[in-house]
This record gives structure tokens, C-alpha cells and sequence, in this order.
């Protein structure tokens, strides 16, 4: 069996199973072994009973003391008993497991494994899982994968696949050259990659999961660097005059732009009227001002008479960035000469043969959208910069397609995402770097607060008030709905409590990744016209629309996140004139890991907040949830693996100084793998 094969090769993967897997991403073989699980389940010591805290997962050693009682409820056969030892009982209770009734007997100590639950001072464990001692010891340690799943997707399913294309798999040799894999102390291939979905211990899958890491960046800096060498000997065939036109707009504004604000423009300018093409990163806090900027080079771009393209992730933000445009050109009297449009996937056959038209007859000067932009059926005029967002970032087949529908446009790609720069040098190789690092004077300091779940009452009614004002509310979860083996809030649940503690007129909604794009789009579009007060959410909403009239962030568990992505979480609100505030609540006992919290009490700072996120972070950081959400890596991540992408950085600089084209012998394995990385990567766009 081969990475390239389809999943139906798989037992038991008929087309029911196949598009499920589809939903995740999965369509191949080699998706499949890069289906990383999102969390494990630790099998830890077995506590005494008194030990294991309200709401806590984990497993007790007690001797049954009461009777093995069986009910009838309805269509359920309800088993249940009690266990004890010196610090306490506990109530055990199954349901539709009607054998245990012969299998348990009074007298007997064993290990029970679930969720302890304290009600009326009565512990209580449903359903829990049962041990000898001894078989619990065989056990101890291991970590059982979680997966990230879809309706109809069960864990069981991911693990049963995983391990058949596993024990199938041809072992290949290395891909990696074994020179760099020596010397970098990287795990072998086939090792790493069966360790990172069934590790035998912590230790295993630290290897594993340094290996696959250096992998990914590594790859994506090859990536990077081929693509570089591309853009630095390309010709600019839309060189650019300066113009006054972007002069009156600036002055029309009705604030002044920051000093940071003007440096980048000037920057971008220059890069315009110069011979190479300009492939430029704009960096700069939510609300510090970018989008402007980019408003700034379209105008530039359409009184030289050409066209440009703003390409953005949802179709919510490309219609709020196009009402934007369209006002902004309404005030100074260039709407009728730019006829700007705006082209996403919910256009109907017939406005999209219209607008179609107009971008190729260079009717349309503007044109703003979703990836629609790119579709083979849209032919541009004159096409000289295009603009997109860092989720669009892997920006190579992107170029490849606009340039087949004329000369290769001026690159320019907007990130919010607070990198620090000796991070941001390895990453946007192929892009010079501007950064936005003022925000305007306008805008009033978020008020922040970080606090455990006692306090949760007290802000349910701050935000009921921020609500009868006439405010808006994100609520944020660490998971979509409650999963075996993890603990934190989860979106669906946590909407529920919302609902019943609200009064009816307050409308609460739910925004997940596992939505489909539609529904997605109409509940922002929603929130943004205030139909929604309060909306929970996972960190989908990151990359959200301006929601002036949002003041209250809440992140529950908030431990489980990397500071730089609460940051980014963050300024989702305080983009009004109203006073704006963030309350993180870190998890039971979790007072430690809030210290690290602290530092957003101390700073609104983007940049100080990514550098010293990088401070913190240590090997206790590597389990349980994704930490960034920038750069969809498949397990790397930027801040927590900063030292793995610098090393890799160095291995891809080493092995180009020597054979750019990989064409060595002992790079043929890696050009390989190279290829099929940049074409998951279209994949991944659907082109």
C-alpha cells in the first residue's frame, strides 16, 4: 500500500465511510497517516477515590461494597454499585451493559476509569471503564489517540483505518537526507510517524513529534525558497507612476494615519513604480490600520489604468471589505471612473456572467472576493496586484494561475498575525516584511482580566448589562461539543447554559469549523447585523468581520490557547468607540498555567506578546490543543516549535547551497516528497 492510494483501497471503506473522511480532509492513503490526532488520553496512576476531583477523568482503585443492582428506565437496563476505600465511596452506574451483573461481584477490588462527578457531596462515575490491577498496569502511561471527527466519524473508525494502513504501509527509506537526520537527532521516518497516532509513552511521542515538525517546516521553507528564487528574476510589466490621487484620499480621511501606517505606504509605493515585481508582507495588530494601506495601492493601481484584486478567506469579510472600498471611493468621487465589484461563490449564474464581463473588458478596475477570484472562468484585463489574507498564504499556485491570465501581477499579502520578526524572516521568506506596530490614537485600550470559573456568574451579568446597552458579545471554546478523554468547554454545551441563564430576548448563537461555508457565512452576517447578541464560538471567528459594536470577549479555558492566538482572539473586539474588555477564565486548577495569562493584563502589544509567548513555552506545552491556528500546519507550530523552525531553516539553507534543484542523489527521495507537498497545498485550495 502507497501514500497516493485512495482511502477505498482501505477494509470496511465503502462510499458512506468515503465521504466522511472527505469532510476531514482525507481523501488518500498518505492524508490519512497525516491525520494527527488533536489530543490523547493519558492513562494515568489510579488515585484513591477521595482524590479525584469534580468534573476530573481519571481512574480509581476501590473494592465493591454494595450490591450489583440492576433497573429497568425505559429501553435502558441501568447497572449500578458502589465502591469504596479509606478516603470515601463512590456510585458507579452502566447502562445497556447487562453482563456486568454476572461480572461484578461484592468483595472485588478493581480499577474504574471515567469522569468523577460530585452531586449533593455524592461521588458518582457513569459509565466508567473496568480494570484488574494488573491489567491497568500493563496499561499505565499509554496515551490512546484522540481525533478530530464529523458527524458520523467515530474515534474508533480514525484509530481502526490508522492502524490497517499502518501494519500495510511499504516501509520506504528515509526521505530525509541521513546526514541532516543524524546530526539534527530526528527519529527515522517510518518511526515517528507510527509513534505520533499510538505513542508507547510520552517520551516516543516527543521524538516522533519533533521529527514530523522539522518535516513540516523544512518542506514549506524548500517550498518557500524555490518560489523566491522565481520572484526575484521576474520583470514588474505593470510598473507604476506615482499619482496624487492616493494624496487627496489620505487627506480626505477623517483621521490621520499613523507614522507606521505611512512608512508602509511608502514602502508599497516604491515597490510599485520599481523594475521587480513586489512581493511584500504587511504585518500589523488587528485594528492597527492595514486595510487602508491596501486600499491606498488599489487606487494607485487604477489611475495607472490597471486592475487589482483583494482576495480575502469568507465571503462576510470580502462583502464588508468591498462596502468599505465602495464608501471610501463614494467620498472622493471615483466610484463611477473604478467600478468596483464584488465576486464570490453565492453570485448567481447570471450576476456572475456580468461581473465576469466587466473584469475582462477593464470595465472593472477593483475586483474583491473570496477564491472565486481564481476561477478558470474569471479573465482579467490587466491584472497588476493582486492582495490577499494570510489564509490564503501558500501563495504558489495562486500566482501560477493569475499569471495565466496575463503578465504575473504585484504580490501583496496582509497578515494580523504577530509574528516576531526572526520568526517572520523563516516564514514569509519569499516576501519582504513591512510592519504596522502603532495603532491609531483613537482607539481606547482593551480592559482585561484573567479569573477562574468561580467568576463566571459575575460576568454573565456584566454581560447581560453590555447586552441591555446595546452591545454585542463573543463567547470562546476550546471544542465544538463535549469529547471522550478531553476536558474543557465546549461550544455546544456552553450555548445551552447561555440560553438558560439569558432571558429570552437575548439571541445566543453558535459558530464552529464543522458548519459548512453557507451556514458559516449567514451566522456572521447575522452577529454583524447585531441579530445575534451573543455568539459562541471556537477560533473560527480569528479570522472574522469588523464588529464595531462587539465589547466582550470571554475565552473559557482560556490555559488551552497560545497567548499570541488571544491576543488575536482579542481584537475581535475594542474596533468601536466603545470601551471594549476581555475576560479569560483559566480551567479548575489551572492557577499556575495562568501566570502566563498575566502577560496580556500587562501588554496590548501583539509583538511583545508572540516574543514572550516564545519565553514561556517549554515541553509541558506540546500537549492538547493546537496553539496557533496561523499557518495550517498539520502539527508544527510557530511559537511553541520556534526552535525546530530555525533548525530547519539552516538544514533547507544547507541542503540548496549545495544542489538548489535537488537533483543529487541523496535529494531524490526529498524532491519527491517536495512535489507531492506543494501539490497537497493546491489540493488544499480545491484548485
Amino acid at each position: 500500500m502507497k501514500e497516493t492510494e485512495s482511502i477505498r483501497m482501505l477494509k470496511g471503506v465503502g462510499e458512506k465511510t468515503e465521504k466522511l473522511f472527505q469532510k476531514v480532509g482525507v481523501t488518500q492513503v498518505g492524508d490519512l497517516l497525516r491525520y494527527y490526532p488533536r489530543d490523547y488520553d493519558i492513562f494515568r496512576e489510579a488515585m484513591s477515590i477521595g482524590e479525584l476531583k469534580d468534573q476530573e477523568k481519571g481512574a480509581v482503585i476501590g473494592t465493591i461494597t454494595g450490591n450489583i443492582d440492576v433497573k429497568r428506565v425505559r429501553n435502558l437496563t441501568v447497572i449500578s454499585t458502589v465502591i469504596g476505600d479509606v478516603t470515601g465511596k463512590c456510585r458507579l452506574t452502566w447502562f445497556n451493559m447487562p453482563f456486568l451483573r454476572n461480572t461484578l461481584k461484592r468483595g472485588m477490588t478493581m480499577v474504574f476509569r471515567g469522569k468523577m462527578t460530585i452531586r449533593n457531596n455524592q461521588r458518582v462515575m457513569e459509565h466508567p471503564e473496568i480494570y484488574t490491577p494488573a491489567a491497568y498496569q500493563q496499561k499505565l502511561n499509554s496515551m490512546q489517540p484522540i481525533y478530530g471527527l464529523t458527524a458520523g466519524l467515530t474515534n474508533n473508525l480514525v484509530t481502526k483505518m490508522v492502524r490497517e494502513v499502518l501494519e500495510q504501509m511499504e516501509l520506504e527509506k528515509d526521505y530525509l537526507p541521513e546526514e541532516i537526520r543524524i546530526r539534527e537527532h530526528l527519529a527515522e521516518y517510518n518511526f515517528a510517524v507510527s509513534q505520533i497516532h499510538f505513542p508507547e509513552n510520552q517520551e516516543n511521542y516527543l521524538i516522533a513529534r519533533n521529527r514530523l515538525a522539522f518535516d513540516e517546516f523544512l518542506l514549506f521553507i524548500l517550498a518557500l525558497q524555490h518560489l523566491k528564487e522565481k520572484t526575484e528574476a521576474e520583470e514588474n510589466h505593470y510598473r507604476m507612476k506615482e499619482v496624487w490621487k492616493t494624496e487627496e484620499v489620505i487627506e480626505s480621511l477623517p483621521y490621520q494615519l499613523t507614522k507606521a501606517q505611512q512608512n508602509v505606504w511608502y514602502e508599497i509605493e516604491r515597490d510599485l513604480k520599481g523594475e521587480r515585481l513586489m512581493a511584500r508582507l504587511v504585518q500589523g495588530d488587528v485594528g492597527s490600520g492595514k486595510t487602508i494601506i491596501a486600499f491606498l495601492a488599489m487606487i494607485m493601481a487604477a489611475e495607472n489604468g490597471y486592475q487589482s484584486a483583494l482576495m480575502v478567506p469568507t465571503e462576510v469579510l470580502a462583502r464588508q471589505h468591498y462596502e468599505a472600498l465602495t464608501g471610501l471611493l463614494k467620498e472622493n468621487q471615483l466610484l463611477e471612473e473604478y467600478r468596483p465589484v464584488l465576486l464570490t461563490g453565492s453570485n448567481t449564474a447570471k450576476e456572475k456572467r456580468q461581473i465576469y464581463e466587466k473584469i475582462a473588458s477593464g470595465e472593472a478596475r477593483m475586483i474583491v472576493g473570496t477564491h472565486a477570484l481564481i476561477q478558470e472562468k474569471v479573465e482579467y484585463e490587466s491584472l497588476s496586484l493582486v492582495i490577499t489574507d494570510e489564509q490564503h498564504r501558500f501563495g504558489v499556485r495562486q500566482r501560477e494561475i493569475f499569471s495565466a491570465k496575463g503578465e504575473k501581477p504585484n504580490v501583496l499579502v496582509m497578515s494580523a498575525t504577530p509574528i516576531p520578526r526572526t520568526l517572520g524572516i523563516i516564514l514569509y521568506g519569499d516576501l519582504d516584511i513591512s510592519i504596522i506596530d502603532q495603532l491609531p490614537a483613537r482607539r481606547l485600550p482593551i480592559k482585561n482580566c484573567v479569573v477562574d470559573t468561580s467568576y463566571r456568574p459575575k460576568a454573565y451579568r456584566f454581560i447581560e448589562n453590555q447586552v441591555k446597552e446595546g452591545r454585542q458579545v463573543y463567547v470562546i471554546c476550546p471544542m465544538v461539543e463535549e469529547s471522550e478523554g478531553m476536558e474543557g468547554e465546549n461550544v455546544i454545551d456552553y450555548a445551552e447554559t447561555l440560553r438558560n441563564v439569558f432571558p429570552p430576548s437575548i439571541v445566543v448563537g453558535i459558530l464552529h469549523g464543522q458548519l459548512k461555508s453557507k451556514e458559516k457565512n449567514q451566522i456572521m452576517e447575522d452577529f454583524a447585523a447585531g441579530k445575534i447578541q451573543v455568539l459562541v464560538s471556537t477560533t473560527v471567528v480569528e479570522v472574522g468581520v469588523n464588529v464595531p459594536n462587539a465589547t466582550v470577549m470571554m475565552v473559557e479555558n482560556a490555559e488551552r490557547f497560545g497567548l499570541a492566538q488571544l491576543h488575536q482572539l482579542r481584537g475581535r473586539v475594542g474596533r468601536g468607540e466603545f470601551q471594549s474588555y476581555c475576560i479569560f477564565v483559566h480551567g479548575k486548577d489551572q492557577a499556575e498555567k495562568s501566570k502566563r495569562l498575566q502577560i496580556l493584563n500587562q501588554s496590548n502589544d501583539g509583538f511583545y506578546i508572540a516574543q514572550e509567548d516564545l519565553k514561556l513555552r517549554g515541553p509541558g506545552d506540546l500537549f492538547g490543543v493546537k496553539q496557533s491556528g496561523v499557518l495550517e500546519f498539520g502539527i508544527a507550530d510557530i511559537f511553541r516549535d520556534a526552535s525546530v523552525m530555525k533548525r530547519a531553516s539552516e538544514a533547507a539553507g544547507e541542503i540548496l547551497s549545495l544542489d538548489f534543484n535537488l537533483e543529487l542523489p541523496q535529494n531524490q527521495r526529498l524532491k519527491e516528497r517536495l512535489q507531492q507537498y506543494t501539490s497537497r497545498q493546491i489540493d488544499n485550495l480545491g484548485l
